[in-house]
């Protein structure tokens, strides 16, 4: 059964989380703009506290628990910015927060978890090992179970960059955001597509290991094979018992592409050197799509969402000799 976020939804978020994560800035790409001949806008998540977007869908969530609920604490299996960001609201809000892991989040990911002052407690080899350890303590421990993506309320918190997006931008033509378990493009989609439908909401995903998209293919839930990338934010299944997300991205989603692991790197490369921002793969990934597969955006009023800035400079170092990219 298809668990809906509705606009509504997505207002009552931005008062639940007002104060709390920022409204990040929409700023114009100079050297985007001038490349692709378009008016190209970077929505900067980078700049939450927690440093991504996934803070909005946490603090959602979080705040909505009864006082009961938050004295057992809260616990969630994430590939590292949802773990950071749930970590950041419940210290917040002075809950226990146990973060699951699977062994391939990148340690600077674990260790500002754990700077946070959550557990961070690394399980098995993909997301859904992670997940049964996170279950184990909802069952056994009652603590409250706070979904990387699929819940309405985490993607009704993600859907305020949205409702910001058409405020700063009314006249936006196309959207491209990094696709996963959905939670962001489902959120986003929804805010746009109720205000604005003739916008286009497009999304991204690496070439290799994209859950979402081999689901769409399928016609319901799949599993894949998690493979290691440098959108290691992307990564993870969407649950073969996905109530939300699933049904969601199918509704919003107008266009998606896949990306190599070549194109990441040159995106990342470029937002270090041109747009001066050290940022994760996934967040980069819009670019990543545009570049590769020449999407003809002449003349429109685009936007980037740049996701997160969980990476650190050994992920760098891989993009530059991936590329076989001199150091500089």
């Amino acid at each position: 059964m298809s668990d809906p976020v509705t606009l509504h939804d997505i207002y009552l978020a931005r008062r639940r989380i007002a104060g709390q994560a920022a409204r990040t800035p929409l700023i114009l790409s100079q050297s985007l703009s001038a490349r692709f001949d378009a008016e190209i806008y970077l929505k900067l998540e980078t700049l939450q506290p927690s440093g991504a977007f996934k803070l909005r869908g946490a603090l959602n969530k979080i705040a909505s628990l009864s006082p009961e609920q938050l004295e057992r604490g809260v616990t969630t299996a994430s590939t590292g910015n949802h773990g950071r960001a749930v970590a950041w609201a419940a210290q917040r809000l002075g809950a226990r927060a146990v973060i699951c892991l699977s062994e391939l989040v990148p340690a600077n990911k674990v260790a500002a978890i754990e700077t946070l002052g959550a557990e961070a407690r690394v399980i098995g080899r993909s997301q859904d090992d992670a997940f049964i350890e996170a279950r184990r303590l909802v069952s056994e421990e009652g603590m409250a179970l706070i979904e990387p993506f699929d819940d309405s309320l985490i993607a009704a918190g993600q859907g305020t960059i949205g409702l910001e997006l058409m405020e700063e931008l009314p006249e936006l033509d196309r959207v491209l955001i990094g696709l996963s378990g959905g939670g962001l493009l489902g959120g986003i989609g929804r805010a746009i597509k109720s205000i604005n439908p003739r916008a286009t909401v497009t999304g991204v995903s690496m070439l290799e290991g994209a859950a979402m998209i081999a689901s769409l293919e399928a016609g319901k839930p799949v599993e894949v094979e998690e493979k290691a990338s440098l959108a290691d934010s992307l990564g993870g299944g969407i649950g073969l018992d996905n109530r939300c997300t699933f049904e969601l991205v199918r509704e919003v989603m107008d266009d998606h592409y896949q990306v190599s692991e070549p194109a990441i790197a040159r995106a990342m490369l470029h937002f270090f050197e041109q747009e001066k921002m050290l940022v994760e793969g996934a967040a980069v990934v819009g670019l990543a799509a545009i570049d590769e597969h020449a999407i003809d955006i002449r003349g429109e009023k685009v936007a980037l969402i740049v996701s997160g800035n969980g990476v650190d400079a050994g992920t760098l170092a891989r993009a530059r000799t991936l590329l076989d990219y001199p150091s500089r």
